[in-house]
């Protein structure tokens, strides 16, 4: 009898490997342009003649974009097929990023983003799903090990990239730089992988699904983005935004559940292992990057830093993370993960508490080398956490887990910086009243200034600058030990989950 024609080799070795450095730069790429464009508003509004306020939409217009089509990567990778899938969105990054360097106007600059944004959602999960499919079962870990790597770290290299581009060369190259690594990825990535892509089937698009997702998801971005700029629910729009949001999430969830093909497979919520990775992911990674965005922040309004030695300071986390994670790669196949996730949690906690300890005479290394320890817990909690979700679900369930995964780790982040920017400014001001209500004898001090040759009124904006920086100091001081707890109850969290009948990650396709 004839024998079906075989399959395509697995990948091995070098190839394998070469598969995989792609993959992981490719979410590198798409994670970086999630904070590299920060620094550079102000360079960018000025450039095309908006202001400041008006600047920010450059960031809000590609994570609006984004956090819509992340949650789709199930559905497009069974109509289409996760290689294709992620060839396309490539291709579409990298041209659009090209557009974005090229745009005329800041109204274009917008419109470009937008669409750079829809292009790079899909990306992150399929890379990761891609991971999971052509490594081995065993060596899943080691998979998710170089995924989570380039995730943790490309939020810390974006604003420190984006401050040396803007200072030294013309903005736009923030976005050109991304053309040669999504021509290189992409077109090597399908090349590789084409042999390999999973069948597709033609399912349904669920238009209603589509738009009540585009509706609560758009809205709730926005409402975060904008509401510290807007005084949040004491302006109306803020307050019409939450409405609208609260509403169409409600409608997204019964339609969705309800719906013979849903847009969003949310059924995956019914593991509870898949429930408690997510919830700790999320909260521990909405800590984290809030703190990302909140040092350099202060070292920047309060402590005489510049945008690249803000950036230096807090990079230094990095360098651990990426040593640490093939190590803790291999330790996920041979103990519980969630000790291993309990136990980087519980180290970021601590870090968190030391950081709650800065004055304002802290040098450079005082700020650096928390940075530069903290690294050496990320990966315990991202690689055995994104490995227990994933874990928890079916193998053909795991695109549909990997974009919600995903897209709820972006959503705290965007959330959790919100509120710790606006509680970090209203206690700042707070303890501004605080402390100049406290001082002794606030005009003998100013008669010692004027003594030693300052006019008044320079005496007094010396005296209110340093009330003014001592009161974000310890704002500052107070976030910090607010993350602290909200990683200690992540790390209790994670034994909420079930003990792992299976320690290597899913093989995707396998």
């Amino acid at each position: 009898m004839p024998q079906a024609p075989a399959g395509p080799a697995p990948l091995t070795g070098v190839p394998l490997y070469t598969a995989a450095l792609l993959l992981g730069l490719a979410n590198f790429m798409v994670v970086l342009d999630t904070t590299i464009a920060n620094v550079s508003v102000p360079h960018i509004a000025g450039a095309l003649a908006v202001s400041p306020a008006q600047g920010t939409w450059v960031i809000t217009s590609y994570a609006v974009a984004e956090a819509i089509t992340v949650p789709l990567t199930g559905w497009l990778a069974q109509r289409f097929g996760p290689v294709r899938v992620f060839a396309f969105s490539m291709a579409g990054f990298g041209l659009f990023s090209l557009a974005c360097g090229l745009a005329p106007s800041f109204a274009m600059l917008v419109a470009f983003r937008v669409a750079q944004g829809l292009c790079g959602g899909p990306i992150m999960p399929m890379s990761q799903t891609l991971l999971l499919h052509i490594f081995p079962k065993d060596k899943g870990a080691q998979a998710l090990g170089l995924w989570s790597m380039t995730t943790v770290v490309a939020p810390i290299a974006g604003p420190i990239l984006g401050g040396i581009i803007s200072d030294n060369a013309h903005w736009s190259w923030i976005f050109l730089i991304n053309i040669p690594v999504a021509a290189i990825v992409g077109v090597g990535a399908y090349r590789m992988l084409i042999a390999h892509d999973t069948a597709t089937r033609r399912v349904p698009v669920d238009y209603i699904g589509l738009l009540l997702l585009v509706v609560w998801v758009g809205s709730l971005q926005i409402m975060l983005d904008k509401g510290k700029e807007l005084d949040w629910f004491g302006s109306p729009v803020i307050v019409g935004l939450a409405v609208v949001a609260a509403i169409g999430f409600a409608a997204f969830l019964i339609w969705e559940l309800t719906s013979q093909n849903p847009i969003v497979n949310l059924k995956v919520f019914r593991h509870r292992g898949f429930v408690v990775g997510v919830v700790v992911l999320s909260l521990t990674f909405g800590a984290f990057f809030a703190s990302v965005v909140l040092i350099p922040l202060w070292l920047q309004t309060s402590m005489g830093y510049t945008a690249t030695w803000a950036g230096y300071a807090g990079c230094l986390n990095g360098v651990l993370a990426v040593i640490m994670s093939p190590i803790v790669a291999r330790l996920v196949g041979r103990y519980d993960v969630r000790m291993l996730v309990s136990f980087g949690v519980f180290w970021m906690a601590g870090v968190a508490l030391w950081r709650a300890f800065y004055t304002t005479d802290a040098t450079f290394w005082d700020i650096a080398i928390p940075q530069f320890v903290l690294g050496f817990a990320m990966p315990f909690f991202f690689i055995p956490t994104t490995s227990l979700s994933l874990s928890s679900v079916l193998p053909e369930e795991t695109a549909a887990a990997a974009g919600l995964q995903n897209f709820l780790r972006t959503t705290s982040a965007a959330f959790a910086t919100s509120i710790m920017t606006t509680a970090w400014d209203d206690t700042s001001t707070a303890q501004r009243s605080v402390l100049a209500g406290a001082l002794p004898d606030p005009q003998r001090v100013l008669d010692v200034m004027t003594g030693r040759g300052l006019s008044p009124d320079q005496a007094l904006r010396q005296l209110d600058g340093l009330v003014q920086v001592q009161a974000v100091m310890i704002s500052t001081n107070r976030m910090f030990l607010a993350t602290a707890a909200v990683f200690a109850v992540a790390a209790s969290l994670i034994w909420l989950a079930p003990k792992p009948k299976r320690m290597a990650a899913p093989g995707g396709g396998h």
